[in-house]
């Protein structure tokens, strides 16, 4: 397994739990524990992105070096015995499920400390940028101690976020898409995936490789204006633009379906017959295209890049049908992300010494070689 110089850590709570896939209807969770004593975040030290593609061979690692099989919760002492979240992310979807192992674990740990914590964690069954800002709305008249958001879409989004810290609602974003001061907006904290540019300039360097950096490529974009998808798609195009031997020959977004996925993958395969790798950017369209090439009976003959932990995705990459897959550390982030949300609750600014601004989590590049090892430890029972 290789590892970038941002170190990777899968929480092996994931493991202790097989990671169910998509529902077809909406699932709110509304969860309450109760408890005695404080917590705090450890606050991550933020570390500077490269714009520039990183050289994939890097520094090999066993596969236990990067599970963290025992999280728990910092110093802070809460200043309450209770409190009220409110959390909305983009879609029903196997990967927040997996960040929904990681809020659950920390409000049992927060229970076990005499702090109860409740929230909401809901999402509409596919990405709607609209459904998430009346989402937001909706929640800021309800009293929420704070409102958490994995931003769909940054330009939709930032405004309904700016007029509810205006009104004075605590407003943060979590999991895999901020919105930043950068982007105007006002949000006070983020905790996740802050590298997806890298992320994706990772992976693409890998599909450079395995194809010789030259011929025909694809990519599957995911959601438009989702920002952790054109982060990632921006860092395939800039490592693309370094080869000249290596033509893009179509880019399509697929909004976070397999089934896109694989009619896309359809697609270019009758219309490329010499392509020789696609680029996925998401946890859907890995499977989608994977499967395609297989039906195709190209397997093993196209380059398939994606991302994260889906077990179907796992088995492709086994299989040797996927040859790489950048795995983030979902579960972490949602337990992290019940500390932060704390700290906003009771006042607190980022800072040296309370929480990041933005809390950085991992993402790490696996194998095939590290496939069924993933695959044991993620879903023992299959």
């Amino acid at each position: 397994m290789k590892k970038r110089t941002i170190a990777v850590v899968l929480a092996a709570a994931m493991a202790m739990s097989s990671l169910a896939g998509c529902s077809g209807s909406e699932k709110p969770a509304d969860t309450t524990a109760a408890a005695t004593e404080t917590t705090t975040v450890a606050a991550t030290e933020m570390k500077e992105e490269s714009t520039k593609a990183p050289d994939p061979k890097e520094t090999e690692v066993k596969t236990e070096e990067v599970v963290s099989s025992d999280l728990t919760l910092g110093d802070y002492e809460p200043k309450k015995k209770e409190y009220n979240f409110y959390l909305t992310y983009k879609l029903v979807h196997a990967w927040w499920d997996a960040v929904g192992l990681g809020l659950e674990e920390a409000q049992k740990q927060y229970a076990d400390r005499g702090i109860t914590i409740n929230y909401e964690y809901t999402a509409p069954v596919t990405p709607d940028a609209i459904d998430q800002v009346n989402r937001l709305e909706e929640a800021a008249g309800r009293g929420f101690d704070v409102i958490g958001v994995d931003v769909n879409d940054i330009k939709i989004v930032t405004p309904t976020i700016n007029n509810l810290i205006d009104q004075g609602v605590k407003v943060m974003t979590f999991s895999s898409s901020d919105a930043t001061k950068e982007d105007g907006c006002k949000r006070i904290a983020y905790v996740g995936n802050t590298h997806n540019y890298q992320d994706g300039a990772d992976l693409a360097e890998i599909l450079a490789e395995k194809i010789d950096y030259k011929g025909q490529v694809a990519a599957l974009a995911g959601t438009i204006g989702a920002p952790c998808h054109e982060d990632r798609i921006k860092g395939f195009k800039d490592v693309m633009e370094k080869y000249p031997e290596i033509e893009v020959v179509e880019i399509q977004n697929d909004n976070d379906s397999v089934e896109n996925a694989l009619t896309f993958t359809e697609g270019f395969l009758q219309k490329y017959p010499d392509l020789k790798g696609i680029f996925c950017n998401n946890m859907g369209n890995p499977i989608g295209a994977a499967q395609a090439v297989v039906d195709a009976g190209k397997a093993g003959q196209i380059v398939l890049v994606g991302m994260d932990h889906d077990k179907r995705a796992l088995e492709y990459l086994r299989d040797g049908v996927i040859q790489a897959l950048g795995v983030q550390d979902c579960f972490k982030m949602g337990f992290d992300t019940i500390q932060v949300a704390i700290m906003i609750a009771d006042g607190l600014e980022p800072g040296a010494d309370t929480y990041p601004e933005q809390t950085e989590e991992t993402t790490s590049i696996i194998y095939q070689e590290d496939a069924q090892r993933m695959l044991d430890m993620l879903y023992p029972a299959s």
